[in-house]
């Protein structure tokens, strides 16, 4: 048995390690009774290649039978079982995810992976180009892990690989393609990479949306690597389409929708009480992703005042208005189109009031309007 794949990469990069994944030569019934008779649950995550999530203490660690590919489709591979580490690792993508450890610290690299790691080099398993025409995600996984592990000039092979496959992007499904963009738009400075996909080609293949990358490069100096934000900045006129095209969860559609125009553009003139109606209006979160997305196109970098707009935001509780319909009924109006008016005049002039005035103020107003007791 030995530790594989991206918690060995991350562990010799001294990195957080997210997923521990196991790989051994046993066939995976043999792996199922090993563990049950250990006490270790076992979850058939995907028997017909080899893996089986143990689950240790709540948190599941997949136990892979070492494989080979028998034949392989553009996406999908038929593999076959072996005992050969070295066959295994070949199947990889990269040197840096090809590596193996065994409990007791002992390292197999057996294509480089450690050297490739230290100088900051993503590079393919064997011929960038086959290892390409097996499986087209990996033109993408190729610009997403650039953007985590590489530095320096990027391995010319790969990129001439991946553009020379970028025409054959179109039959990878929409929700591949949203993880690994939005896994490189988490990288902490994705705009080289972005800027090296828009060059050879890639980018227009599986974002045509992508625009000027100006505003997400200033952006990337101020924000959180918050990626939905980011997306947002690539497409800063068809956000709420691209989340459509790539299958977004409804929250991410209904956060992109909300950043597109014509959304409201903060201005860093604002006083504070402008800043709290915008607040009030839109929410903490749209108005924090508003005001970074308006500060990194802001070419004055007014940075102190963007900031103090954060700070709004951060320290105010948008307030809850203070009166509802029982109230004008409980004046003394009959149910009807003229509550909703009544409370919406109230309400405007409580806001008018930077939401000073409290329940009983409210009332009082409540009763000046209508004559009755409140």
């Amino acid at each position: 048995m030995r530790f594989v794949g991206g918690c060995v990469r991350d562990l010799l990069a001294g990195r957080d390690i997210a997923d521990v994944d196991v790989a051994t030569p046993d066939p995976p019934e043999d792996v199922t009774g090993l563990l049950q008779n250990r006490g270790i649950k076992v979850v058939p995550t995907g028997l017909s290649h080899g893996t089986v999530t143990a689950v240790v203490r709540g948190r599941g660690i997949e136990v892979t039978t070492l494989r080979v590919d028998v034949s392989t489709d553009g996406r999908h591979a038929e593999v076959a079982f072996t005992s050969d580490w070295q066959a295994d690792a070949a199947r990889r993508d990269f040197t840096i995810n090809a590596m193996s450890l065994r409990p007791s610290g002992e390292l197999f690299d057996y294509f480089g992976g450690r050297r490739d790691l230290a100088d900051g080099r993503v590079r393919f398993v064997g011929d960038a180009a086959g290892r390409i025409a097996e499986d087209r995600l990996r033109v993408l996984r190729y610009f997403r892990f650039l953007a985590h592990y590489g530095h320096g000039t990027p391995d010319r092979q790969a990129v001439a690989a991946c553009a020379a496959a970028r025409a054959s992007l179109g039959c990878l499904a929409a929700e591949r393609i949203r993880s690994e963009i939005f896994g490189l738009l988490g990288a902490p400075h994705p705009l080289p990479v972005l800027d090296l996909m828009a060059s050879s080609g890639v980018l227009e293949h599986v974002l045509p949306e992508a625009g000027d990358l100006t505003v997400l490069g200033a952006l990337t100096g101020i924000d959180d690597r918050d990626p939905v934000r980011r997306l947002a900045a690539l497409t800063p006129t068809a956000g709420d389409v691209v989340a459509g095209r790539l299958r977004c969860s409804k929250a991410v559609r209904r956060r992109l929708s909300r950043l597109a125009p014509p959304a409201l553009a903060p201005d860093p003139n604002w006083p504070v009480p402008d800043q709290r109606q915008a607040l009030y209006d839109l929410g903490t979160d749209t108005f924090r992703d508003l005001v970074l997305l308006a500060w990194a196109a802001d070419s004055s970098w007014k940075a102190s005042r963007w900031r103090a707009m954060l700070d709004t935001a951060a320290r105010w509780e948008s307030p809850r208005f203070p009166l509802r319909g029982r109230d004008v009924l409980g004046a003394g109006i009959r149910p009807g189109p003229e509550v909703k008016a009544i409370l919406r005049d109230i309400e405007a002039w409580w806001r008018r009031e930077d939401f000073r005035p409290d329940r009983a103020s409210c009332l009082e107003r409540l009763a000046a309007m209508t004559g009755g007791m409140a």
